[in-house]
């Protein structure tokens, strides 16, 4: 029984999902996941990882902070988040 819900309910997810992927096609939306990295980003990592200069768990590093500061720059200024946490309302 338990079986037969759970089916329907995952026919319930991909219908769902159909249905917002077609109404957002004429918006200009695609449904699909964005890239971790830029080519940029992805060109450096290379360079450093066959440099053999870092370890790779130097370079993930050194590009995670790279796309978090990348993704702050890019949002509005209402919703950046504080500096300091006394900042918070």
């Amino acid at each position: 029984m338990l079986s037969v819900l759970a089916e329907l309910q995952r026919e319930l997810i991909v219908a769902n999902t159909n249905d917002g992927l077609a109404s957002a096609r004429p918006r200009g939306r695609v449904g699909r996941r964005w890239p971790k990295l830029t080519p940029d980003q992805a060109a450096l990592a290379q360079q450093l990882y066959d440099a053999q200069e870092k370890t790779v768990q130097q370079i993930a590093d050194l590009i995670s902070r790279q796309s978090a500061a990348a993704r702050a720059r890019g949002r509005r200024p209402e919703f950046s988040v504080p500096q300091d946490p006394r900042d918070r309302p």
